[in-house]
C-alpha cells in the first residue's frame, strides 16, 4: 500500500508538514522514506518489522551493506539513499567547526565528534588539527576497522599533524558497540600518540572515545 492511498490526516507525510518531523515515531518516518511496502506487507507494517529486526531506528541506518540489503523490501538503491542520507547529516553538523573557528567549549567538541563518528559501524580513528589559538585546520578520519577496531600507526599521525602545520590535536574513536568507556588500549595508545608528538613540539589536548550518545573524555578523566 502506498502512503497516498491513506487518508490524508493520517499521512505521515502530511502531519510532519502540518506538525514537524518530531511529532512522528521512529516506523512514520521511515515510511516516508521507503514510500512503499512489499507485497502482503503494508509500508508502516514494513517500517515496524525493519526497526523491530535491526533492534531500532538506528540500527538500522547504522547496518551493513549486506545485512541491510538482505531485507526483503531493502536494497542496494535504498541503502544507498540511507548513505547519502547520514552523510548530509554529518555535513550539516560540520558547519559550526569550519576551517578557522575557534572551539569554544568541550561540549561544542563532543557534539561535534559525535555527529561524526556515532553513527559508523565500524571503528574509526579521527584528528582535529588545531592552530596555537584552537582554531579548527582540518578534521580527519585517520585510520578505519572492522567492529573490532582499527590499526593506529603513531608515524603516520605524526606526518599528518606535521603536514597540516598543527599545534594542537585532539584524537577520536568510536566504540560500535555503544559504550564509550576507554578500554587500556585506548589508553595506552594516547600515550604513545603523545610521546610521539611531543618530540615535534605539537600538543595533545584529549582523546575523546564516542559510543551512542556518549562521549568520554580521557583528558578529563585523568588517563593521559
Amino acid at each position: 500500500m502506498q502512503l497516498s492511498s491513506w487518508p490524508v490526516d493520517e499521512r505521515p507525510r502530511e502531519r510532519l508538514l502540518s506538525h514537524g518531523a518530531a511529532s512522528l515515531s521512529d516506523a512514520e518516518l521511515l515510511a516516508i522514506f521507503l514510500r512503499t511496502g512489499t507485497s502482503g506487507m503494508p509500508v508502516l507494517e514494513l517500517s515496524r518489522h525493519l526497526i523491530d529486526s535491526f533492534g531500532s531506528l538506528r540500527g538500522l541506518m547504522t547496518a551493513s551493506r549486506r545485512s541491510f540489503c538482505d531485507v526483503r523490501g531493502l536494497g542496494t538503491a535504498k541503502y544507498a539513499q540511507v548513505q547519502a542520507a547520514m552523510e548530509m547529516a554529518r555535513r550539516v553538523m560540520d558547519e559550526p567547526l569550519k576551517q578557522g573557528d575557534p572551539l569554544r567549549s568541550p561540549e561544542d567538541t563532543r557534539r561535534y565528534l559525535c555527529s561524526r563518528l556515532g553513527t559508523y559501524p565500524h571503528e574509526v580513528f579521527a584528528g582535529l588539527f588545531l592552530d596555537n589559538r584552537h582554531r579548527v585546520i582540518r578534521y580527519l578520519e585517520l585510520f578505519r576497522g572492522t567492529i573490532d577496531g582499527a590499526a593506529v600507526y603513531p608515524r603516520e599521525v605524526v606526518r599528518q599533524a606535521l603536514e597540516y602545520n598543527a599545534a594542537a590535536v585532539i584524537f577520536a574513536h568510536n566504540h560500535p558497540s555503544g559504550v564509550a568507556e576507554p578500554s587500556q588500549a585506548d589508553i595506552s595508545l594516547t600515550r604513545r600518540l603523545k610521546e610521539a608528538l611531543s618530540l615535534v613540539d605539537i600538543r595533545v589536548l584529549d582523546h575523546m572515545v564516542v559510543g551512542h550518545g556518549e562521549v568520554i573524555s580521557l583528558a578529563e578523566r585523568g588517563l593521559m
